[in-house]
């Protein structure tokens, strides 16, 4: 059965404003995970009336049930994010907030709902700190029961205090490229070894 991945764009803009540069990264992502036969699912969070709170409902309006569905039905999750003050976006920390949730969402062995999904995390920004956000994702996402798979990470950062952004480059990097592709096929790989074999569960 091929693997599904979804990617969460964590930019401040919705879809009708400016062009996102996360969204070039995870299209970059996406199109390398289809090279591994992988298709790539996109939401950008920022369309969506995610309430604040750490339960997987908060309630009438909430739209993040059906967003933890599909993140629970794919077996990869890119997460991608800007820098802003040196840190994920509020929107990121707000979808990792409601993540919370998988702690105490176990099944009869104690295992998290999201325990056999790999993630990786995209960062682009025109400021330090890439490392600083993408340290911050994967600890994140790893307390809530996703696996890292090595080199799980590409970034863009622009000039520190500059005015160019990663969506305004005529022509992608090459190291950004290499980083893509490593990141694909590392992550796919993984997947495809936890769908084989489940992380075992406590014992009885």
């Amino acid at each position: 059965m091929p693997l599904k991945a979804l990617a969460l764009n964590a930019t401040l803009k919705s879809s009708s404003g400016e062009p996102s540069s996360t969204d070039r990264m995870l299209a970059l992502i996406g199109e390398a995970m289809r090279k591994q036969d992988v298709e790539t699912e996109t939401i950008r969070l920022a369309d969506h009336n995610i309430l604040p709170g750490v339960t997987s409902d908060e309630g009438p309006g909430d739209a993040w049930p059906d967003i933890r569905k599909m993140i629970l039905d794919a077996d990869i999750l890119v997460f991608g994010t800007p820098i802003w003050l040196g840190q994920p976006s509020s929107v990121a920390k707000r979808a990792l907030e409601r993540m919370d949730a998988f702690l105490e969402e176990t099944d009869d062995q104690g295992r998290m709902v999201s325990y056999g999904r790999v993630a990786a995390v995209a960062v682009v920004g025109n400021e330090d700190g890439a490392h600083h956000v993408s340290a911050e994702l994967y600890q994140a996402l790893n307390d809530v029961g996703f696996t890292i798979s090595a080199n799980a990470v590409a970034y863009w950062v622009g000039e520190a205090m500059g005015s160019t952004n990663f969506v305004d480059l005529k022509q992608v990097p090459e190291t950004v490229t290499t980083a893509v592709d490593m990141l694909a096929r590392n992550t796919v790989h993984l997947a495809k070894l936890l769908k084989q074999n489940h992380y075992p569960g406590k014992a009885e």
